[in-house]
């Protein structure tokens, strides 16, 4: 087989992430304790606090953060003061402190597909945050390299394969999120590989909408990608 480029998320396609943020917020509405709205109420409030934010200040756990604070600015039914902010701030930097766990199959699989193709981590993120993941994951050294972007959008992915020098017709994108792996990648002319998760962030839920002259598949599995590749 001629190797070829492979461009794989991290966060949710590498290792769980989102089920951290999801238990952040758990905590977050059972400080606030509403005493009308339902959490899924309080979800879709949030979720428009960050979509505002995220095309300011981008993503990660600090500004994860900030955004459950001016939520909770919001809703909160009693006085805000300092300490009820810090501790809304406390359930996002939690996260932090975590454990990497792996999702099953990753790290096999990718010491089997980097010994025949080329392996690029395209994440997006607070670049520090990211690099301590990358970091802790020990997955670094099956990369030959790895890039990380405020926002994943089809001038990213255009940008990195004019950067990389990638052949589009020979890469692909592999990754859980319809919105930031696969729709712009598809967009950027690329082929992309679709992996779901079943908590995915809701944000990160879009149809997949194949444009383009790039492939389209997708698999159950992360393992799954060794009878594509």
């Amino acid at each position: 087989m001629t190797s070829l480029e492979l461009l794989i998320d991290a966060d949710d396609t590498l290792w769980e992430n989102n089920i951290y943020f999801e238990a952040a917020f758990g905590e977050f509405c059972d400080f606030l304790g509403h005493s009308s709205l339902t959490p899924l109420q309080v979800r879709l409030i949030l979720d428009e606090i960050e979509l505002a934010n995220a095309k300011i200040h981008g993503y990660g756990s600090l500004n994860f953060g900030r955004n459950l604070q001016q939520c909770y600015q919001h809703l909160a039914e009693r006085h805000v003061c300092d300490e009820d902010l810090d501790r809304v701030m406390g359930f996002a930097t939690r996260i932090l402190d975590q454990p990497m766990v792996l999702i099953d199959g990753v790290q096999e699989t990718l010491e089997q597909l980097s010994s025949r193709h080329s392996l690029t981590l395209f994440t997006k993120g607070h670049p520090d945050e990211q690099r301590l993941k990358i970091d802790s994951s020990g997955l670094a050294g099956y990369f030959a390299h790895a890039a990380i972007t405020k926002e994943k959008d089809a001038a990213s992915y255009a940008a990195l394969v004019v950067e990389r020098g990638l052949d589009p017709a020979r890469t692909w994108m592999i990754g859980n999120s319809p919105k930031s792996d696969i729709n712009p990648a598809l967009e950027a002319g690329l082929n992309a590989v679709f992996i779901p998760h079943d908590r995915t962030w809701t944000l990160e839920l879009q149809e997949i909408q194949p444009k383009g002259p790039g492939q389209f598949k997708m698999v159950e599995r992360f393992a799954d990608l060794l009878g594509l590749f």
